[in-house]
């Protein structure tokens, strides 16, 4: 093929709109108009011989053909990219930006205020946006809406790009009057009521069924190694929830140590390690590949992980 016949803006249209799956979308996302976008389509149709995307019953799906281009293309735009920008040196001392990460709230709780002491002293002028894994999708994610994300994750695409930031272990919370403190045997843990908490991923949650235990988790997995099962009366997506109703005489929240230690100043509740093993939780920071190279994105990462390392490793007395 003769590279002079292609316009290089027809790649940006074909990688948008393989994103967007919808001619209408994909043009108002590159401020064009739909008949615009429509030739653009008809374009690359001619280029690559192929339809690239097809009219179905649920929309527009890409052909065979388009799937293998999409990641060709990405890659392509992003080299690209990277050899037409200027390298700018990022000075966190002077720049002004804000930032937009996506945390969970035991991130948020956990993590960022040590992130803000470092910010307030290396980089007066960064803001935080935070955002919760509802507000964000993996699409805005891979189009650089949000800058980062950080949580814990079942999946990722594989075109992100990811950090390990720490392991936590699993603690549990209830109040001093709860009378399974006189014996926190396993028998008498699964005896006792119970809150649900967790927020892993992004996206808009849906309801929980109790008896999918696959998808409830760390701790209903752990017990379901050993043949047992809890009886959970509350199911929330919030840590600051879960560790408030805690206090309530009659419930138990078993959730990571280093939110559970946030309540370790409050009388109203108590630390105990938990009657079994539950393997360690993995938080992650993940990010697009179009943000890899960008000065203060990269410096920002690297303030994120190191103080993540840095900060000591939780420890809850057994009794």
């Amino acid at each position: 093929m003769n590279l002079n016949r292609i316009d290089l803006n027809l790649l940006v249209y074909l990688d948008v709109l393989l994103r967007e799956r919808n001619v209408t979308q994909a043009a108002n996302q590159l401020s064009l108009s739909q008949p615009a976008m429509s030739n653009g389509l008809k374009r690359l149709r001619d280029l690559f011989g192929d339809p690239l995307l097809v009219r179905t019953s649920e929309g527009m799906a890409p052909t065979e053909r388009a799937l293998e281009l999409e990641p060709i293309i990405r890659d392509v735009l992003a080299n690209i990219d990277r050899a037409v920008q200027t390298k700018a040196e990022f000075d966190p001392a002077t720049h002004t930006r804000v930032f937009r990460i996506m945390a969970s709230d035991y991130a948020e709780s956990t993590l960022l205020p040590y992130v803000l002491d470092q910010l307030r002293e290396l980089a007066p002028g960064i803001t935080l946006d935070i955002m919760t894994p509802s507000d964000v999708s993996f699409l805005d994610v891979e189009r650089g809406k949000v800058d980062m994300v950080i949580n814990r994750f079942d999946a990722m695409p594989q075109s992100f790009h990811q950090t390990h930031l720490w392991d936590d272990t699993f603690s549990c919370l209830l109040s001093p009057n709860n009378p399974v403190l006189d014996d926190f045997s396993l028998d008498n843990y699964l005896k006792a009521n119970h809150i649900w908490v967790s927020k892993t991923g992004m996206g808009v949650g849906v309801g929980v069924n109790p008896d999918d235990v696959q998808r409830l988790g760390w701790v209903d997995s752990a017990l379901a190694r050993l043949g047992k099962k809890r009886q959970i009366r509350v199911f929330t997506r919030h840590y600051q929830a879960a560790m408030t109703l805690a206090e309530q005489n009659d419930l138990i929240v078993t959730l990571p140590t280093r939110a559970a230690l946030l309540k370790s100043n409050n009388p109203r509740v108590v630390l105990r390690q938990p009657p079994l093993k539950i393997p360690p939780l993995e938080l992650k920071m993940a990010w697009s590949p179009l943000l890899q190279h960008n000065p203060g994105n990269q410096w920002l990462r690297r303030l994120i992980a190191e103080t993540a390392r840095n900060l000591p490793v939780p420890e809850v007395a057994s009794k």
